[in-house]
């Protein structure tokens, strides 16, 4: 659109303008489509009427001007619209030619690269419209903010800068964004900031979020993560429990890269690592007290003090049941005594034993009963590999099927046994180091001729080392010479040692062969027999308390 103001109009020079203006176009249509220059000759209840040198006045609407109406004699801009009759009455738009008159503002800041000042309207779909003093302009709502908005309405009525993202003059309609001026105040910020920041430096700063794995602190225009493991040097399950929004804290510049602007910082560096003296304070075998701060599935761990914990593993817990969980025996926050088992300065590890500060019934039952005393109690589990008796109420002993019965060797000298049944039987074995102990039912009669017999291929039988040659053991079974093999020493080829053995030593292996002047036996060949159904012997077995290492403990005893 063209403006003729200067062309066509000046109300201030003594000009004829009839003669200038049939002089310049000849007709009257020739104005339509432009934007000139007018004096306010009148203001009617709906109109306003301007002279813009026509035949006769040109009407505005008066709801264009809202509420800065014109006074008569004032000089306003209009554009000319149309025509209602060849005597040249006029409709004129005030709002039009406001809206050239700041298109040409804006092509003239976008090209001096000026960021023109506009008030957001309302929201649109995608996005808002913004009035750039008269150019009404849309914004895409991801250029809204540099952050996202949570209502859209909130920014309404906001006046603030915009740039201009592209413009369509054949439309009128222009693209900008409030995001690109506050990337640009950012990165000014961001700049200055950068000034402060060296590794190293302790500096103070605000939390700005919390997450699972670490804090966002802002240090004056810039971030940097506090991650959780840097927030304290005792364990921290969430980051919440030290720290929370808006909170001012000071931190130490741990890593610093200032071309990507990444920050680390650290809290627990401010202080003394507790670490450093924790092999001071603390040695193998002490007693000592703490408070329980966390259980989990595997152990639980404990405040020592000072910002030293340590863990108590499941395991550590009980003398005679292994698998119990933690809760079942600690509670969160109470104060227990426990002994230190182990430091590990490196790994920043103290492992704690909660069952040491108790009395080892393992060890009391070594001091009250011998090898060789018979004792008896019920049955309380039975296996494929054996009879589980209740000893004390807390301990059990176990019999294994080839200490069962003189004669019958495999598994039918097990079906004269039920659970609850009262047995007797003879204490062969009393070990509290691997908490086993281990009886014998057939011990308390003497053997007989039909031993020798009763042995055959496949039972499991156990007897005295005699002689020890380097490639084979032979085993005294009472009527009967036994041989291992060096290869049928153990599954483990490192562990195919003879010199590993001595004499006197009592044995257990599987049957391979029976010959006119001896057996052929095989460590091997029992622990893959035994390998195989742990498993499930395992599961059979947990009713009672008992664990994998009583079932396999004799057969593996010599093994270790």
């Amino acid at each position: 659109m063209k403006d003729l103001s200067k062309e066509l109009f000046n109300p201030l020079s003594g000009e004829d303008f009839g003669q200038m203006f049939t002089q310049s176009y000849g007709s009257q249509e020739t104005l339509q489509g432009y934007a000139t220059k007018g004096t306010v000759k009148d203001i009617l209840e709906d109109f306003v009427l301007v002279d813009v040198g026509l035949k006769s006045e040109g009407r505005v609407q008066l709801r264009e001007f809202g509420a800065n109406v014109p006074k008569v004699g004032d000089i306003i801009d209009v554009f000319i619209e149309r025509y209602e009759s060849r005597d040249g009455s006029a409709v004129l738009s005030y709002t039009k030619a406001r809206a050239e008159k700041a298109w040409k503002d804006l092509e003239k800041s976008v090209a001096e690269g000026l960021d023109p000042e506009g008030t957001i309207m309302e929201v649109v779909r995608g996005g808002y419209t913004v009035d750039l003093g008269g150019v009404f302009a849309f914004m895409p709502s991801s250029q809204a903010d540099h952050r996202p908005i949570r209502d859209a309405k909130s920014l309404v009525g906001m006046t603030d800068k915009f740039r201009v993202l592209k413009m369509d003059a054949l439309r009128t309609n222009a693209i900008v964004s409030r995001r690109a001026i506050q990337a640009d105040s950012i990165a000014a910020t961001q700049k200055e900031a950068m000034k402060a920041i060296e590794l190293g430096a302790v500096v103070e700063g605000v939390v700005k979020n919390i997450t699972d794995y670490g804090v966002f602190v802002d240090l004056g225009g810039i971030d940097g993560l506090l991650h959780v493991t840097d927030l304290s040097w005792k364990r921290v399950s969430h980051p919440r429990e030290l720290v929370k929004v808006g909170q001012k804290i000071n931190v130490k510049v741990i890593q610093f890269d200032p071309e990507s602007h990444r920050i680390s910082l650290g809290m627990k560096q401010l202080e003394e690592d507790p670490w450093d003296t924790a092999s001071r304070a603390f040695n193998v075998g002490d007693v000592v007290t703490g408070k329980v701060s966390s259980i989990t599935d595997y152990g639980a761990f404990v405040d020592l003090g000072g910002g030293i914990e340590g863990l108590v593993h499941m395991s550590e817990l009980s003398w005679t049941n292994k698998n119990i969980h933690p809760s079942k025996i600690l509670t969160a926050g109470a104060d227990i005594s426990i002994v230190v088992l182990g430091i590990d300065q490196d790994k920043r590890r103290i492992s704690l034993g909660y069952k040491q500060t108790q009395a080892n019934p393992w060890k009391e039952f070594a001091e009250n009963y011998k090898v060789g005393d018979v004792i008896t109690g019920p049955i309380k589990n039975t296996t494929e590999f054996g009879l589980f008796v209740e000893l004390t109420p807390s301990l059990d002993g176990m019999v294994h099927i080839s200490d069962l019965s003189w004669d019958k060797l495999d598994e039918e000298a097990l079906k004269k046994f039920v659970r609850g049944q009262e047995v007797t039987a003879k204490i062969l074995d009393i070990n509290p180091e691997k908490e086993r102990i281990t009886l014998g039912i057939k011990q308390l009669t003497e053997g007989s001729d039909s031993k020798r017999s009763a042995i055959k291929k496949g039972a499991v039988v156990r007897g005295t080392i005699s002689e020890i040659t380097p490639d084979e053991l032979i085993v005294d079974l009472g009527n009967a010479r036994g041989i291992i093999r060096r290869t049928d020493l153990s599954m483990n080829k490192d562990e195919q040692k003879t010199e590993s053995y001595k004499v006197g030593e009592s044995v257990e292996a599987s049957v391979v062969s029976v010959e006119e002047d001896s057996v052929k036996l095989s460590i091997r060949a029992l622990q893959a027999a035994m390998e195989k159904q742990a498993v499930k012997d395992y599961a059979k077995s947990t009713d009672s308390g008992a664990v994998l290492g009583d079932i396999l403990g004799a057969a593996f005893e010599k093994k270790s």
